[in-house]
Formats: structure tokens, sequence, C-alpha cells
């Protein structure tokens, strides 16, 4: 089980985003995630007109390190750690450090 999971919302805590808040698109290797809207860089394309796409520059979201990043804690509104505890029936959840609340999937 992962600390964080893809659609959690998140907070950026190191880096030239610092502070900026998205949500996880997807997972690149085992400690790198893509966030929408945040590590954005412009990318040089090139049109292909058998496809019928534009060339020209356009913004793209690259991988951000998984240490950069802490889930948002939607109680306090501030970035929290992550833990994992085994409830009364015996599944295993993740829940914020901060005050014990247990973390709610999607």
């Amino acid at each position: 089980m992962r600390r964080i999971k893809i659609g959690d919302e998140i907070v950026v805590i190191a880096g030239k985003d610092k502070a900026a808040r998205g949500r996880v698109i997807r997972y690149r290797g085992k400690d790198r995630v893509v966030v929408e809207n945040v590590n954005l860089v412009k990318r040089h394309t090139r049109g292909n007109p058998v496809q019928n796409t534009p060339g020209g520059i356009v913004d793209k979201e690259m991988p951000i390190s998984i240490s950069n990043i802490a889930l948002l804690n939607p109680s306090t509104a501030a970035p929290d750690r992550v833990g994992f505890k085994f409830l009364e029936d015996g599944t295993k959840v993740r829940y914020f450090k901060s005050n014990g609340e247990v973390i709610t999937d999607y």
C-alpha cells in the first residue's frame, strides 16, 4: 500500500513549485509522481498534418519526486504525514499522523 495514491490532493513542500496544490495524475516509477499543474515545462512540438495536430510550444507536466510532496489534510488544510494502521476488522488503512483521522479512499 502506498502513502500517496492516484487522485490524492497533495501540497508541494520543496522545490520551485513549493506550496502549490494539485491532484496526483499518475506514477512514474517507484518514487516519482505527475501532479496536475505542478512542475510545468515548455515542450516544443512539431506539427503533424497526418494526425491534424498543430505544432508550437505546449506546457507539459513533468514528474516530481515523492519526497517533495505531502498529502493535504482537509480538516486542517495543511500538509500532513501519513501512517498505516489496522482496524478492528483487520483492514489496513492510511491515517493522518497529526490527528489520527482515517483517510477515505475514492
